[in-house]
């Protein structure tokens, strides 16, 4: 194939423009730039689009802005910043002025500029790549990744102290929900090694899951409340029910949760990961279906007993379904949790669930995955994933665990080998697991921490005893580990 040579005045040009689209980007003053001709200047796509957006804002203003600088970056707007406030893709997302089922929710991209003029006074436009489409936007909305780190906080007492504050500045406030924090352990079985192992770590929850047609947990519930533990059950049900009738089968399954909540249940996860096709059934994948489930099971629940606690299914980490966000399989699960959001799942939930199941590294870092860089790879991008669409809801990590195959009769499974060079030892996960707890009381957002798992023995392409804290032999490392983490 013949290489594609570019003319030579192009190539001497290229450095300049280059360099002076760099400037733009970091924000410097462009005041002088500002009254220069704008032929030569708007030979950069960057700078058309610049124009496009300042034209729009004054066309709104009624009135010429004098600019003491502006900024612009290449914007997803599928991504969790942009899709956070409305709940909607597309370049309309930021404003709410376009209704909901008039928004572009097919241009995914573009430039948003934001600029500011000499009475401080700030407007952010967005303009996508080929300049057709524009919009004012409501708020100066910035990316993390965009945004100009945080003012230094004075120092705190200690640095787990440090940690929490990270954490808790990352998430926000809630101003809803159940109150307090409380650690507890997904079960096998309530033995006797096992509630000895939970009561040492000072856990008072018990969870277990069970399914519609085959289990209700009552027996669970006796042995738990017996033992001084409150239940949490998670509730599943029937994914080719719901395909064949979905309104009868969430009636049915409403009828069943109401059941568990009449037999004593403390609190029910109304379903698991329902954004994949594992647990729900394939092309019906919504948040927006799963909210209408959600709050048939609310009602039928509150109705047989107000005091059970209702946590919302927790979905499956994952971006594998990419910038569309959802495909047949699945949808990811920022994509579903805003999809929830849009359709008012904040009323029907006491908690919202989440999972962080696939960390490698310390829950204080938040980078340094030899994985790459995702937000469900770290513990604090994760909770801010979630807590992002309900601001007014705390948050119950409904399984949070770190795999470690030491002491295993086999190398961990390929899917879930995620740190062949280094693996994840048991001292690891004791101190990741008090660390998570510490963090997550400390957040101001999170009510509950349940581990996953206490004593899960199944070691195969599923590796559940590698999450297990009652390690092979019957020690437990992160027993101790997490008491002093809830001890203060």
């Amino acid at each position: 194939m013949r290489e594609t040579q570019l003319p030579k005045v192009f190539t001497r040009l290229f450095p300049v423009l280059l360099a002076f689209t760099l400037l733009l980007s970091v924000g410097l003053p462009l005041t002088a730039q500002e009254d220069a001709e704008a032929e030569p200047v708007l030979v950069s796509p960057v700078m058309r689009g610049m124009q496009v957006a300042r034209d729009l804002v004054e066309e709104d203003l009624g009135a010429t802005m004098r600019l003491r600088r502006w900024r612009f970056y290449e914007d997803n707007w599928t991504s969790i910043a942009s899709m956070s406030l409305y709940g909607a893709a597309g370049i309309d997302n930021c404003t709410d002025s376009v209704p909901y089922d008039a928004k572009r929710d097919d241009i995914l991209f573009g430039w948003t500029y934001i600029f500011t003029t000499t009475s401080n006074e700030e407007y952010q436009a967005r303009v996508s790549f080929d300049l057709q489409d524009s919009v004012i936007c409501d708020d100066i909305v910035v990316p993390p990744q965009y945004a100009p780190p945080p003012a230094p906080e004075p120092a705190p007492e200690s640095a787990q102290a440090a940690e929490a504050q990270e954490v808790a500045i990352a998430v926000g406030p809630a101003n809803a929900g159940p109150a307090g924090f409380e650690l507890g352990g997904h079960v096998a079985g309530l033995d006797g090694a096992a509630v000895a192992a939970m009561k040492s770590a000072r856990m008072t929850w018990v969870k277990k899951q069970v399914r519609h047609g085959i289990s209700d947990g009552r027996d669970t519930i006796a042995q738990a409340h017996a033992q001084g533990f409150k239940v949490l059950l998670g509730a599943l049900g029937s994914k080719s029910q719901l395909a064949s009738n979905f309104d009868g089968y969430v009636a049915e399954f409403a009828e069943y949760v109401a059941h568990l909540a009449r037999l004593g249940a403390d609190a029910i996860e109304v379903w698991n990961e329902p954004n994949i096709d594992r647990e729900w059934p394939a092309g019906q994948i919504n948040g927006g279906s799963y909210t209408r489930l959600l709050q048939a099971a609310y009602q039928a629940i509150k109705a047989a007993n107000p005091a059970t606690l209702v946590i919302s299914g927790a979905p499956a980490p994952t971006g594998y379904f990419g910038a569309a966000g959802c495909g047949d399989g699945g949808c990811n699960d920022d994509t579903f949790m805003a999809q929830m959001a849009q359709a008012g799942a904040a009323q029907y939930m006491d908690c919202l669930g989440l999972h962080y199941n696939e960390g490698v590294l310390s829950p204080t870092q938040t980078n340094g995955d030899p994985r790459g860089y995702y937000p469900t790879y770290f513990f604090g991008t994760m909770l801010q994933r979630g807590a992002q669409y309900f601001p007014a809801s705390k948050v119950c990590w409904t399984e949070l665990g770190y795999l470690s195959g030491e002491g295993m009769p086999s190398g961990i499974p390929a899917g879930f080998n995620w740190t062949p060079n280094d693996p994840v030892t048991v001292g690891e996960q004791a101190q990741w697991l008090a660390d998570a707890a510490r963090l997550s009381r400390n957040s101001g957002r999170v009510s509950l921490m349940i581990v996953w798992n206490v004593n899960f023995t199944a070691w195969g392409a599923d590796p559940q005893a590698g999450y297990a804290i009652i390690r092979p032999g019957g020690g437990c490392p992160a027993c101790g580990a997490l008491a002093g983490a809830m001890a203060g």
